[in-house]
C-alpha cells in the first residue's frame, strides 16, 4: 500500500488539490502496478511563516 505525503505551502484551491491527488495516484498506479484504492495521499499544508530558506521566512520573501 503506497502512502505519499506532500508538504506544501497553503493557498491552493480545493480543485487544485483534487487534481494533484488524481494525478499522483495515476502515476503510482502506473509505476507500482497497484490498484487506485491501495494508494493513500496525505497533503500537509503550512503557512508561509512556518517555512524558512537561506535564513529567511517564506512570508518575508
Amino acid at each position: 500500500m503506497p502512502v505519499v505525503q506532500i508538504d506544501m505551502l497553503e493557498g491552493r484551491t480545493l480543485e487544485q488539490k483534487r487534481q494533484l491527488v488524481k494525478k499522483v495516484t495515476e502515476a503510482i498506479v502506473e509505476t507500482a502496478n497497484c490498484p487506485p484504492d491501495a494508494v493513500t495521499i496525505i497533503i500537509r499544508e503550512m503557512p508561509k511563516e512556518h517555512l524558512g530558506k537561506a535564513g529567511v521566512l517564506r512570508s518575508d520573501m
